[in-house]
């Protein structure tokens, strides 16, 4: 079955979120969560429908082929309920594509059978004590005195730990310093002898409340010596090059919840009146309501190409991953924030209409966290920043047009290419240029987006000047503020790049993609564009259509249920 087929059985077995009679609606999703419940008949309908399988490379039996097409499908789960999406199935997304990218044959079945029987795997990275810095995490595994493993301490805030059937543990492996000194391991909780594992109790959460977020201690526990995924020591390597495809695939999916949150403020400012006046009709909200619809677009055109780029690029996205994670995450959480300024009072009102509204808001914020911050995600693009500024930011080589014809068929995911550097080069960067080179049009529509476009090449040039001076004292973790801006900076090139190349290969209106640069750019300190304001109103009409067609806020455009 194709994508777009899944996608419309799903919209069909979860139905309208809006109808309160629907079982799977919203309705029952915020009974579930005050009461601090997993969302039992959602997640027995996503088991009949096994969106496990979503997350199971073809080759395994399940139906991942495009990383683009993974995000369009849970972020129809992520839109009506995020804790639903996070609680019943990315958990396991995190966890197997570690074994995907290192593990054996044996591994692999395993992982692929219990994804494919609705059963969960959960990854255990975290600890309260180290946070981000896996390198200093204390859980170890030491080997055994008749071979094996032997695995002590504790993981801590971890997504289904108790209901998972498997875990995949980062241990310390090697007490000496250095990325060597930790290897991941799969367990098969069902085959470990009593009294060597104890689950902890659930941590409270103001937002995630339907997730099961608890911990986990083992004491001596035995596994054998095939739990190791990869080799021995391998461990970081392996979760930096499998986060290249959590942290491109997860804030895109989150796109999600912007798009609910954007279609309930719609139907409060269409509703309520204020000094006899529509609230829909005030400029300053329908400014509000379009800056985040262009934010939208902006999150998901950076998102799906850097989804495509792992199947195209597979060595530079270390970079994009890291840069989706930072700037996909920022603007869906800013949106919402601008969002909840419409809504007033309503925005944290737990009952009624509009009552999803700060549900989505809480749980938009954990789930933009994850296993990495946004600013550990800046300190890790930043070691790479010198090498791209004498490299790939002075002479890019553009990338192949395919990478931005979204929804066009992309090879396996090559897994085994993944890199943790990009070796300086940059592709999605070096397609700016190229982009600007294909607005030769004498229409004030091109010369506006030449002139915007300009603004990026000339962003660009200067991140180049700036990364090319960098010392090496300027690249560890103690990084200064105005050094960590450098990479948060080249996000937004990015982005830019990303809206301007799918608008040409989409031919389609340029309302969209001259907001969405003048937006980034004044985001960058730069002009913008003067006559922006111009766009405004025709993009709220285009965001009111979508609206009364029922139609999703992304680039998909997609009929949803109601």
């Amino acid at each position: 079955m194709t994508a777009p087929a899944r996608l419309d059985e799903l919209e069909h077995l979860l139905g309208d979120p809006s109808d309160d009679g629907n079982p799977l609606g919203g309705t029952a999703a915020l009974a579930a969560d005050e009461k601090d419940e997993v969302f039992g008949a959602a997640e027995r309908a996503l088991d009949a429908y096994c969106l496990n399988a979503e997350f199971v490379p073809r080759r395994h039996g399940g139906r991942l082929a495009g990383a683009d097409d993974l995000i369009q499908v849970l972020r129809t789960v992520f839109r009506r309920d995020p804790s639903l999406g996070l609680g019943y199935g990315v958990s396991s997304f995190i966890s197997s594509v570690n074994v995907w990218a290192a593990g054996s044959p044996t591994q692999t079945r395993w992982v692929a059978d219990t994804l494919l029987s609705n059963q969960k795997i959960a990854s255990a990275y975290h600890e309260l004590a180290h946070g981000n810095d896996f390198s200093r995490a204390e859980f170890a595994a030491r080997p055994g005195t008749t071979g094996g493993w032997r695995l002590t301490g504790r993981k801590e805030v971890v997504t289904n730990v108790t209901r998972a059937r498997g875990l995949v543990l980062l241990a310390r492996t090697d007490e000496r310093p250095g990325s060597r000194s930790h290897s991941q391991i799969l367990v098969d909780k069902q085959t470990l002898p009593d009294g060597v594992m104890r689950d902890l109790a659930r941590y409270p959460s103001v937002g995630m409340r339907g997730v099961q977020l608890g911990g986990i201690e083992f004491t001596d526990c035995p596994v054998d010596d095939e739990a190791v995924v990869g080799r021995p020591g391998q461990g970081i390597e392996t979760a930096l090059r499998s986060f290249q495809l959590t942290r491109t695939a997860i804030p895109s999916m989150l796109a999600g919840v912007l798009d609910s949150g954007l279609r309930s403020t719609m139907e409060f400012a269409a509703d309520r009146r204020l000094y006899g006046h529509r609230v829909a009709d005030q400029p300053e909200v329908r400014r509000l309501l379009v800056d985040a619809y262009l934010d939208l677009l902006i999150c998901d055109s950076l998102g799906l190409v850097a989804a495509r780029a792992l199947h195209l690029l597979p060595g530079q996205t270390s970079m994009y991953a890291s840069a989706v994670k930072y700037l996909v995450g920022k603007r869906l959480m800013d949106a919402m924030h601008q969002l909840s300024l419409v809504l007033g009072a309503h925005f944290y009102l737990r009952e009624g209409r509009y009552a999803i509204f700060q549900k989505l808001l809480r749980d938009l914020a954990p789930a933009g966290f994850g296993h990495a911050a946004r600013v550990a995600c800046l300190g890790t693009m930043l070691p790479q920043v010198p090498l791209l500024a004498r490299r790939g930011w002075v002479h890019p080589e553009p990338a192949d047009p395919a990478l931005f014809r979204i929804g066009e068929e992309l090879p396996e995911l090559p897994f085994a290419r993944l890199r943790v550097s990009a070796g300086g080069l940059d592709g999605l960067a070096g397609s700016l240029g190229a982009a600007v080179d294909r607005l030769t049009g004498d229409g004030p529509e091109q010369q506006r987006l030449r002139r915007l476009a300009g603004q990026f090449t000339a962003e660009l040039g200067d991140l180049a000047e700036a990364g090319a001076a960098l010392h090496p004292s300027d690249l560890g973790v103690d990084a200064r503020v105005e050094v960590l801006d450098l990479p948060a900076r080249y996000a937004t090139v990015l982005a830019a790049s990303a809206c301007l190349n799918v608008w040409l290969a989409r031919d389609d209106d340029p309302a969209w993609v001259t907001g969405a640069l003048d937006r980034l750019a004044r985001s960058l300190g730069r002009p913008g564009d003067d006559r922006a304001g111009d766009h405004r109103e025709p993009l709220y009409q285009e965001l009111a259509a979508r609206h009364a067609e029922r139609r999703s806020f992304d680039l998909s455009r997609r009929p949803l249920p109601g």
